[in-house]
């Protein structure tokens, strides 16, 4: 083979070569933007990674010294032998290890310090609960902390809650990002997520849940929740049934329009699904 075939064969390979970097690139970085919020999201539920705050026990490890803890003191400083208070407080364990270092070399201490922190005690953690709850408040949170646990400091849901509710949870750039959760226990939700683990400054917000009122003739006129597919009949049962003075075939619904404020009032079969904010009448009998 002449040396110009060779150095075509060789551009040949090179190029197909490329061809194969560049295609497992573009799969890789889709695979990665594909990865849902919610799993992302969890993967900053390590402790390593949630910001310290006051009341945080640390262990402080420097090579050549023996290990030391302590603890983020209300000025937000942690003590740290041969430099002494440290701010640390707002800033991510690997950060802080990232500040004791450099005041290990501006120091004269160390040419090259090696300092590894570790939370091992984070107390500081709370996330917010809203909304159709029995308590409203913040509540301390840890890597282990479920729905379920926090729904419970809480003192968990009331009737009017929906069953999704949603965790607003910040990113690493400020943008707020929401999560659909399961709020209700009996019944699972396909679009909310039911394995769930909070850290500090999350919001859980829980809803209420999509009522209709109903009046007239009926046994406990009021309002209630809509159940899924639920019929002007369901919504009459749900009410106790309909008196003696009632008919069934005079039942109206008053329906929201787009336009706030107004109404379009109609004739209710009893097999017609119930919508949001409905006003169902039962009329008296006519005869």
């Amino acid at each position: 083979m002449t040396r110009v075939g060779r150095l075509v064969r060789s551009y040949e390979a090179f190029g197909k070569t490329w061809i194969v970097a560049t295609i497992f690139s573009v799969v890789m970085l889709a695979l990665t933007a594909a990865l849902c919020p919610a799993a992302r999201a969890q993967a900053s539920a390590d402790p390593q990674a949630n910001p310290l705050g006051v009341g945080d026990w640390v262990s402080i490890q420097i090579v050549g010294q023996p290990n030391a803890t302590s603890y983020v003191g209300p000025d937000g400083t942690i003590t740290v032998p041969l430099v002494g208070n440290i701010p640390v407080a707002g800033i991510t364990p690997v950060q802080a290890a990232a500040r004791v270092t450099k005041a290990l070399k501006d120091g004269g201490f160390f040419v090259d310090p090696q300092v590894t922190i570790t939370a091992t005690a984070p107390t500081s953690q709370f996330a917010s609960v809203v909304g159709e709850v029995k308590t409203q408040g913040r509540f301390p949170v840890t890597a282990k902390t479920t729905i379920v646990d926090l729904l419970a400091a809480a003192g968990g849901v009331n009737d009017t809650a929906a069953d999704v509710g949603y965790v607003m949870r910040s990113d690493e750039a400020g943008h707020v990002e929401r999560h659909p959760v399961n709020v209700n226990m009996v019944r699972d939700s396909e679009a909310a997520s039911t394995n769930w683990t909070f850290i500090g400054g999350d919001r859980l917000v829980v809803p209420p849940a999509d009522l209709f009122y109903i009046e007239g003739e009926v046994t406990s006129p009021g309002k209630y929740r809509i159940e899924p597919r639920m019929t002007v009949l369901e919504a009459i049962t749900r009410a106790g049934g309909i008196t003696e003075k009632g008919s069934e075939r005079r039942v109206q619904v008053k329906r929201k329009l787009d336009k706030p404020g107004q109404y379009r009032t109609l004739h209710a079969r009893t097999g017609d699904l119930v919508q949001a904010g409905d006003i169902i009448r039962v009329k008296e009998s006519l005869f």
